[in-house]
C-alpha cells in the first residue's frame, strides 16, 4: 500500500483527491506565473482530520503545503515540494458573534467581506479589509497578518486577533492564548503565528476582537499633475491633526490599466479620472467616524493640505454607491496588471515621510534597469505596492541576474528609508532571496530555530520564507 492508499484508508477517499484536474487547481496562486503540482489534495471537515493527516505527514515526513483562497501573492500556498495541499475550503463557519464583549470566534476558512458583512449587521466593525476580501480567507489573511486600506487607521489583522485553534505539524491541537483583552501569562504565542505564513502550524479557528461600527464616512478623490506633490501630500495630512481612514496613492498608468480593462461601469469612472493629460497621479482619502460635523472638518483641513501641494481637482463621492465604484477600481489594480502583463510584486514599506524618495528611487533604478513600473498602494502608511512590467526587456534579463539586482536596490532603498521588504503580502516563495537584505544572520538563525521547534521534520510549508 502506497502512502496517497494509507492516508485515503485513515480520512476517508471523499476527502482525498489525485485526479490531475484537480490537482492542478491547487497548483499555483496569484504568484506571477508559477506552477507546482501536489501529489494529492486533501480537503479536511474537521479540525480533527487534519489532525489525522499532519500526523501521518509528519510520521512519514511529507510534505504539506496550507491553502486558503489562493489569492496570495508571494507564492506561500505553492506546493513547490509536492506532497499534500491541504485545503481549508471547507472551514467556513462564523461560530458565534458576541455582542457583549464585541468577540467573533471563527473558522480559518471564512471569507472576509463575509465576516466582515456578518458583523456589521450587528452593528459591529472588523477592519482589516484587503482588496481581496471578497474572495480571500480569514486564514490567509492570518498567514500574511494582512492590512488593506482601512490599516491606516485601524491596524492590520495582527491587532484583532485574541486567541487561535492550530494544529501543530505533529498532529497536537492547541489554543495559542486567551479570549480576553489582556493576557501576560507567558510567551505570546497567538502572535507568533501572525505573520508565519503557514509554516508553523495550521489555524482551523480565529477568535477575534471587534470595535463599534462607525456610522458615516466621506470619500474624496484628489488630481494631482506630478506623482512628488502627491506623495509630499501624504505626511502633512497628519500634521494637521486629521487621521484618515484610508488614503491611498495611484499612478495614472495603475488606473490606465482599469481603463483599459475593466467593466463598462469602471470605463466611464476612470475616463473621467484621466480626461486630463496632465495628471499624474491620485489620492484616494477617506475619513469616518459618528459625527459628521467633525468629518466634514477634517476634509476642510485636508483640502487645505491638497490645494497647497497643487492638487489640480478635488472631488467628494456623493453616494455609497459611488463612494464603492470608486474603491472598487483601487481595488482591481493588481488584478488588471496582473491579468494583462508579465508582470512582478513587489510589496515595499517604508517611514510614510520617506514615500517621495521611495518612488523617484523606483522610478530612476527603472529607467537603469530598464522595466516599467506601476505603483500603487497605501501611501498613508508607506506601503507602496510595484509592479514591475517586463515590457521589450529581454527574457534572459526577465529571469536573470539582471532583474534581481534591480529589485535588489529597490529593496536597499527600503532599507535605507526605514522599511523593510513587505508590509502584507509575505515572504513566501518569491522574495525569500532578499531577505538577506533586511535581516542578519542572527535575525534568520533565530526564526530558523522558532521553525525548528514547531516543526522538527520540516514538513509543513517547506521551500518558503528562507532558501
Amino acid at each position: 500500500m502506497n502512502w496517497i492508499e494509507s492516508l485515503e484508508k485513515l480520512v476517508g477517499k471523499e476527502i482525498v483527491f489525485t485526479n490531475p484536474e484537480i490537482l492542478l487547481n491547487y497548483a499555483s496562486d496569484y504568484t506571477e506565473d508559477i506552477t507546482c503540482l501536489p501529489q494529492v489534495v486533501v480537503t479536511p471537515n474537521s479540525t480533527s482530520d487534519i489532525s489525522k493527516v499532519l500526523a501521518f505527514c509528519n510520521d512519514h515526513k511529507i510534505p504539506v503545503t496550507p491553502r486558503g483562497a489562493g489569492t496570495g501573492l508571494s507564492g506561500g500556498s505553492i506546493p513547490v515540494n509536492g506532497g499534500v495541499s491541504l485545503s481549508m475550503e471547507k472551514f467556513d463557519r462564523i461560530i458565534a458573534i458576541d455582542e457583549e464583549n464585541f468577540q467573533a470566534t471563527v473558522e480559518s476558512g471564512v471569507i472576509n467581506d463575509h465576516f466582515q458583512t456578518a458583523v456589521k449587521e450587528r452593528g459591529l466593525f472588523y477592519p482589516p479589509d484587503p482588496a481581496s476580501k471578497g474572495s480571500c480567507f480569514l486564514g490567509g489573511n492570518i498567514a500574511h497578518s494582512s492590512g488593506g486600506p482601512k490599516a491606516l487607521k485601524y491596524g492590520t489583522t495582527k491587532d484583532y486577533v485574541l486567541n487561535l485553534e492550530v494544529v501543530l505539524p505533529n498532529g497536537k491541537i492547541i489554543w495559542t492564548g486567551s479570549d480576553t483583552l489582556k493576557n501576560s501569562t507567558g510567551y505570546n504565542l497567538t502572535q507568533l503565528f501572525l505573520g508565519s505564513e503557514g509554516t508553523l502550524g495550521i489555524v482551523t479557528k480565529i477568535v477575534f476582537k471587534l470595535l463599534p461600527l462607525p456610522q458615516h464616512d466621506l470619500l474624496m478623490l484628489a488630481k494631482f499633475n506630478s506623482i512628488e506633490d502627491a506623495c509630499k501630500t501624504v505626511p502633512q495630512i497628519f500634521t494637521k491633526g486629521v487621521q484618515p481612514s484610508a488614503l491611498e496613492l495611484m499612478e495614472r498608468n495603475a488606473i490606465e490599466f482599469v481603463q483599459k480593462h475593466g467593466s463598462e461601469s469602471q470605463k466611464k469612472i476612470t475616463q473621467e479620472m484621466l480626461s486630463q493629460d496632465s495628471t499624474e497621479a491620485f489620492l484616494l482619502i477617506e475619513v469616518d467616524g459618528n459625527d459628521m460635523d467633525n468629518l466634514f472638518t477634517d476634509c476642510e483641513k485636508i483640502n487645505e493640505v491638497l490645494e497647497s501641494n497643487n492638487a489640480s481637482e478635488v472631488q467628494f463621492a456623493d453616494s455609497s454607491d459611488q463612494k464603492e465604484r470608486i474603491w472598487q477600481i483601487r481595488r482591481n489594480i493588481g488584478e488588471m496588471v496582473k491579468l494583462h502583463s508579465i508582470f512582478k510584486e513587489e510589496d515595499t514599506v517604508v517611514k510614510r515621510a520617506n514615500l517621495p524618495k521611495l518612488m523617484a528611487g523606483v522610478k530612476a533604478i527603472g529607467k537603469e534597469y530598464h522595466f516599467e513600473s506601476v505603483c500603487y498602494g497605501h501611501a498613508g502608511d508607506g506601503n507602496l505596492h510595484i509592479n514591475i512590467i517586463k515590457g521589450t526587456m529581454s527574457d534572459d534579463q526577465w529571469n536573470g541576474k539582471h532583474l534581481e539586482e534591480g529589485i535588489r536596490k529597490i529593496f536597499r532603498l527600503c532599507k535605507e528609508f526605514g522599511g523593510t521588504i513587505s508590509g502584507e503580502h509575505g515572504i513566501g516563495l518569491v522574495q525569500k532571496k532578499y531577505m538577506n537584505e533586511v535581516l542578519t544572520e542572527t535575525h534568520i538563525e533565530i526564526m530558523k530555530g522558532i521553525k525548528k521547534t514547531f516543526d522538527p521534520n520540516g514538513i509543513l510549508n517547506p521551500g518558503k520564507i528562507w532558501e
